[in-house]
């Protein structure tokens, strides 16, 4: 009897699907920090300090967490499906974006808009009094509508995520699922390398800085990643005539199914895990460059010189898709061939921090933060598929992500001054932690559908994701009002006329914020021994390998 071949049975097709679904979520990540490398230029050009920095950072998740948007999410997806949702969410992303946009213009400023944001929302009633308010009196009008229109980004790029995650496991099932997650991930990390980049480099294209250029690059991307889930959308419709399957649609959700998702304690672990360390990556690169250009001493490039031109970022923009590509490619080679794929990702990797180095700006060594990600993740997910320890790899991440933020409070503060010293440190940090980062797609994400029943990984995903935006949401406004309570001395000598509002905006002292990143991570590395415990007790498999031998 034969067996009817379906695009799924395809590798070109499923890399293709995988393909599409990265792109879209890499250009989902450029948009999410695509404020975050000129956050001086924000405090200066704007009036955005670090707590308005901070609360505007942290109203992405807002609507996820206190409106239950990611579970309402997860029940769109499990009954309108993938191909639905992910349209769905490539829309909503792109008017958030469109809002984003607007309010840090020009035309913004001084309009009647303005005018109307700086006298409302200065008081939330319920939300004021639980202290959990997106807004507060005084916050400038700017920040107040650029956060609403990141509560709705964030609606879209949440929902995008469960999407794409439940996508993978519809094309990858019994495949090289671990593989597919981890290599969409190193993907759309690009997407911080990219905006790191240019972010700067738009806001500082005219004759004065603006920072919204920046925010409508961001925005051209978004609607390239709606097109990429146009596509998705009808080559996904085609595997279902094929086989015949419904979407997801026709199997209802039923509200009583969440207590399958519930009673699991190896699911909450996951959940838990996820926030905590999540909590310590997203809302650290939120901040990474303002760190940076606070602990370490950069040299103003000369007028005139080649290191401070245009084209040399494109440049060094060509030289991390060098190496991310051949990085990646080294996974799927043998002999020869991947060892020379591998010297060429390190050479190119040193060409690339020599010119990050060059520039002397800090949003161009952090970019440095996904490419040895890109490389490493498929590695891990290739042993998970084949040989398991996914529960032990979740607890390597976090020793990394420890000795990482620990780093940073204490060890590269001692290189100010020398300036080669500390960008070296920062270099080989911001490296590592890029790593760390990488266990978690890999290892993490294809543990979910042993935990739950297929039915509802849709809805399972989105209670991760909810719990994980809860972190997102809280942790970025707490490192905002934890840098300026650290540094009043800062604020004193702004009023006093000491120093200029540039001289601030790379003044402070990031230690405490710093430490709170490294308590995360310590608390994850505990959940990490208790979820390996259990595993063994209870028998889910974390540590089993995800694709069965037949």
């Amino acid at each position: 009897m034969s067996t009817k071949t379906t695009l799924r049975d395809s590798a070109a097709m499923r890399w293709l699907v995988l393909l599409l679904l990265s792109f879209a979520m890499f250009c989902s990540y450029i948009f999410m920090d695509i404020l975050s490398p000129i956050k001086d230029l924000l405090e200066t050009t704007r009036g955005w300090d670090s707590v308005a920095f901070g609360t505007y950072s942290g109203a992405e998740p807002f609507l996820n967490v206190f409106i239950f948007f990611l579970i309402i999410a997860g029940i769109i997806l499990d009954r309108m499906g993938v191909r639905f949702t992910a349209v769905l969410s490539g829309v909503v992303m792109l008017v958030g974006a469109v809002i984003n946009w607007y309010a840090v213009t020009e035309a913004f400023m001084g309009s009647s808009l303005e005018a109307w944001f700086n006298n409302n929302l200065n008081y939330i009633p319920i939300f004021d009094e639980l202290g959990v308010s997106p807004f507060y009196k005084g916050m400038p009008a700017s920040a107040k509508f650029a956060a609403i229109g990141f509560m709705i980004f964030g609606s879209g790029v949440e929902m995008a995520g469960i999407t794409v995650s439940r996508g993978i496991v519809k094309w990858f099932r019994g495949r090289e699922m671990a593989l597919a997650m981890g290599a969409e991930m190193a993907l759309a990390r690009l997407g911080v390398t990219t905006c790191m980049i240019f972010s700067p480099v738009f806001a500082h294209m005219g004759p004065k800085p603006d920072v919204s250029r920046s925010v409508a690059f961001g925005v051209v991307l978004l609607m390239i990643a709606l097109m990429m889930f146009i596509v998705y959308f009808f080559i996904d419709r085609k595997l279902d005539a094929q086989t015949g399957e419904a979407e997801e649609k026709d199997d209802p959700f039923r509200i009583r199914d969440l207590g399958k998702i519930l009673t699991s304690s190896g699911f909450w672990l996951v959940a838990l895990l996820c926030v905590l360390y999540y909590s310590a990556i997203f809302p650290f690169q939120k901040y990474a460059v303002n760190m940076l250009q606070c602990n370490l001493t950069f040299e103003e490039v000369a007028k005139g010189s080649i290191w401070g031109s245009s084209w040399i970022t494109v440049v060094q923009y060509v030289l991390s898709l060098v190496v991310a590509a051949t990085a990646f490619m080294s996974n799927f080679k043998e002999g020869k061939i991947r060892i020379a794929l591998l010297i060429s990702a390190v050479v190119f990797l040193v060409a690339f921090c020599f010119f990050a180095y060059k520039r002397q700006s800090a949003e161009s060594i952090f970019a440095v933060f996904p490419l040895l990600a890109v490389g490493i993740t498929p590695i891990i997910g290739k042993y998970v598929d084949h040989k398991g320890k996914a529960a032990s790899m979740l607890m390597i991440g976090s020793l990394l992500l420890i000795a990482c933020h620990l780093a940073f409070a204490f060890i590269l503060p001692l290189f100010k001054g020398n300036n080669v010293g500390g960008v070296i440190m920062a270099f080989a940090t911001i490296l590592v932690l890029g790593a760390s980062f990488s266990l978690v797609p890999a290892s993490l994400w294809p543990s979910v559908p042993k935990l739950v029943d297929a039915k509802v990984i849709g809805s399972a995903y989105a209670l991760i994701f909810w719990v994980q935006n809860i972190g997102l949401w809280l942790f970025p406004m707490l490192i905002g009002r934890i840098l300026k309570a650290s540094n009043p001395d800062i604020e004193q000598a702004l009023a006093a006329g000491e120093i200029s509002a540039q001289e601030a905006a790379v003044s402070y002292n990031y230690t405490n914020p710093l430490l709170l990143l490294a308590f995360l991570g310590f608390l994850a590395l505990i959940l990490g021994f208790v979820l390996k415990a259990i595993d063994k007790k209870k028998g889910y498999g974390l540590e089993l390998p995800n694709i069965v031998q037949s």
